[in-house]
């Protein structure tokens, strides 16, 4: 009988040590992108040494900012449950989750790149993939409107996610409001209306 290889304990720690930087960084830095690092270091609850070991230099932390913006996308787009309901219903989730990413999508992306190149078909994630999924079911299923291509519906929800982190901030409303906003707006962007008779 083969005896099955013990969890490495030490890469767990590890993970998690990193997540919670990473997770400490969204908020100190999505707060104030200026922050020092030992603000960072202090909210995930570590030594500046040891941030340092993981991420040597701020832009180290940024950049892994990046893939951790992919990485909780995708923890998102899975929340969302795309493949049941109509693909209106699961738009309308959709929307929900990515709505909670604000701050890691600006810190990661910046609000300048993410309006100069936001996602496009060349370059897909797994999120994206369920996304154009979820938008040709709703053709089928006849909740989305046919006009709206995947590659559209993805340009709109990207802009109105961003129109709605930004209202957050510019109305100085709460983000319950903000995201209300969002979900009226984009759904009737997408949502196939019945003919008028």
């Amino acid at each position: 009988m083969v005896k099955s290889a013990p969890v490495d304990e030490e890469t767990r720690t590890r993970a998690r040590t990193r997540r919670a930087i990473l997770d400490a960084a969204v908020e100190v830095l999505g707060d104030n992108p200026a922050a020092p690092l030992s603000h960072v270091a202090k909210a995930a609850g570590v030594a500046r040494s040891t941030l340092q070991r993981y991420f040597a230099e701020r832009a180290d932390l940024i950049a892994a900012l990046g893939e951790y913006a992919d990485e909780l996308a995708n923890e998102a787009t899975e929340r969302a449950r795309t493949t049941e309901g109509t693909g209106i219903e699961a738009f309308t989730r959709l929307v929900a989750e990515y709505f909670t990413l604000r701050k890691i999508i600006m810190l990661a992306f910046g609000s300048e790149d993410f309006i100069e190149a936001p996602p496009d078909e060349e370059n897909c994630s797994s999120a994206d993939l369920a996304l154009f999924a979820l938008v040709e079911r709703g053709h089928e299923d006849g909740t989305i409107d046919p006009r709206i291509t995947p590659l559209w519906a993805q340009q709109l929800l990207w802009s109105g996610l961003y129109a709605g982190w930004t209202y957050v901030t510019t109305a100085k409303v709460p983000a319950y409001e903000a995201l209300t906003l969002c979900l009226h707006s984009l759904v009737k962007a997408v949502e196939r209306r019945p003919a008028r008779g």
